[in-house]
């Protein structure tokens, strides 16, 4: 073989390449080590409506305080299952089609592993070069053998400490990597809300410092069985429930199960009422713990001011409100508005915003200040990143945001509630039930500069219809969906029915309330929709 010889000419531009592909990769490094980290710490159950952050001063003050508040922040479902999904997916439940907290339900069924698990949020952040962590609950029936078990490790998670179906603080197995872990009930090894902050203080410790990086930590609290740490044990002897204008009180015009809760509550109802509303705050108080020590570390490695940090609740929280006991399943504002607290780059602290989100705006907005185009993706919200940084305008952000919810009931008659019949389901000895079949209900929820509106619609027999102004009535004592005018009705059940049925870009479309909309009069006296037709004769 003859001698390969390389002239000067080539040695040159050989070594300009070599140099200019050097030079390439350092830029594509640079840029993304200078992309902002993201921590997004999300709470089990926990309500702003009936003073669930009061116990969190910590949190408060290192986020809230160090830049915004919404004020107005709602769920797409106020159930843990379909509302995680949606926070994962950026879709609303009909889209994602996860409709309650069972495996058949499609709560990380293995349809829902093959059909959208590809294409959360982390798993975008992970193919655009994000160290992506998770630690703490994931969906209820994640680790289900049906479903892979805990060997299953979705896609879009580089380290992965995730716990086996619902909340616990003691006795619980984790999935590190796809390997069982067990815990017992050792306090300083094993309650739960301390292990999540442990192993989120080790992943900063030793990941890389050449990527950005995005956390998810996902705390048990204050979801029950309400299990506080030793020390927090004897905290807030005194505590009771809010007793709002809707605490034990009858909901009597509002959808039959609602009108079934026994009004007033027994004394013996309301003080285990007030019992648990006291083990809830308990347990936030090592949450607020977790929230410190991250921010600290964040600091101490001089990566605080290059990290967004949000802090969110998967759904809200009842004790006592219309007479309902304890649980998050209804569609008023205690159970489906949430917390929603932002710190980071570029935003200024001590701020509040009344402009409406959704949890479905989590995902988006988070791949926005990562860079990634999200109106690429197939997800239903928007960012908010342009509120974040002082840029959004009241009079064209969104004005309205779709809640959903799947009514689950038992086909037999609970035994100890005879009367209720076969059909529903969270019962309570005292035969009070919060769910049933025909629980199944859509909401339109507005927040506009001239309107604070909900409009509902059940999925019954009757249509039955809910409409609440806020502006007068913030404890939705009123149903005025038989005062209402005709024509906002008629108005908000289309937008209801366009909601229903939306999908990515479609879902932002301009609401009732909002100056762009547009509405074609000769729909308000067709008769093609069936549904129309027996709303009309609901409220006549």
């Amino acid at each position: 073989m003859a001698p390969i010889r390389l002239n000067l000419w080539t040695l040159l531009n050989f070594s300009l390449i070599c140099v200019t592909l050097l030079f390439n990769s350092l830029s594509v490094v640079a840029t993304m080590y200078r992309r902002p980290n993201i921590v997004l710490i999300l709470t089990d159950d926990l309500d702003v409506s009936i003073g669930g952050m009061v116990p969190l001063n910590k949190t408060r003050k290192l986020i809230g305080d160090a830049g915004i508040v919404f004020t107005n922040a709602y769920v797409a479902s106020p159930l843990c299952c379909p509302s995680r999904a949606s926070i994962l997916t950026g879709k609303y439940p009909h889209n994602h089609h996860v409709i309650n907290n069972t495996l058949e339900g499609n709560c990380s069924s293995q349809a829902w592993q093959k059909s959208q698990e590809p294409f959360t949020f982390p798993a975008l952040l992970q193919k655009n070069y994000y160290q992506t962590f998770f630690a703490g609950k994931y969906l209820n029936e994640y680790g289900n053998p049906n479903a892979g078990g805990v060997e299953h490790v979705p896609l879009g998670w580089d380290y992965w400490f995730a716990l086996e179906r619902n909340s616990k603080y003691y006795n619980y197995t984790l999935s590190v990597n796809g390997k069982a872990q067990k815990h017992g009930q050792n306090y300083s090894q094993d309650y739960l809300t301390d292990v999540l902050a442990n192993c989120s203080l080790d992943f900063l410790q030793y990941k890389s410092n050449y990527k950005p990086f995005f956390m998810m930590v996902s705390t048990p609290a204050p979801h029950s069985p309400w299990t506080a740490a030793p020390q927090y044990e004897s905290t807030f002897p005194n505590t009771k429930a809010p007793r709002d204008p809707n605490f034990n009180v009858h909901g009597k015009d509002k959808h039959w199960l609602i009108r079934q809760a026994k009004t007033p509550m027994s004394n013996s109802s309301v003080e285990f009422l007030d019992d648990a509303f006291r083990r809830r705050w308990r347990t936030l108080l090592s949450v607020d713990d977790l929230v410190e020590k991250l921010v600290k570390r964040l600091e101490m490695r001089g990566e605080l001011e290059n990290t967004y940090i949000l802090f969110t609740s998967d759904n809200g929280y009842h004790t006592g409100q219309f007479s309902l006991p304890m649980d998050k399943r209804q569609l008023y504002e205690f159970d489906i508005k949430v917390p929603l607290l932002v710190r980071g780059p570029n935003i200024k602290p001590n701020q509040t915003t009344p402009m409406l989100v959704a949890n479905v705006d989590l995902g988006p907005t988070i791949l926005d200040i990562a860079g990634i185009d999200y109106n690429k993706t197939q997800m239903d919200g928007m960012s908010f990143l342009s509120i974040l940084s002082g840029q959004g305008n009241s009079s064209s952000w969104r004005t309205d945001v779709l809640v959903e919810y799947e009514g689950e009931g038992s086909n037999v008659t609970d035994p100890s509630c005879p009367l209720l019949g076969p059909g529903v389901s969270e019962c309570f000895p005292d035969c009070v039930c919060e769910d049933s079949f025909n629980n199944t209900y859509a909401c339109v929820r507005t927040v506009s500069p001239t309107a604070n509106l909900q409009y509902c619609e059940f999925d019954d027999n009757e249509v039955f219809v809910e409409v609440y102004n806020l502006t007068a009535d913030p404890f939705q004592l009123t149903n005025i969906a038989k005062s209402i005018e005709q024509e906002v009705l008629e108005k908000m059940n289309h937008r209801l029915m366009m909601l229903q049925s939306c999908a990515s870009q479609s879902c932002r479309t301009p609401g009732v309330y909002d100056s762009r909309y547009k509405f074609d009069p000769r729909l308000m006296f067709s008769n093609h929709s069936p549904r129309l037709r027996k709303l009309r004769q609901t409220l006549k």
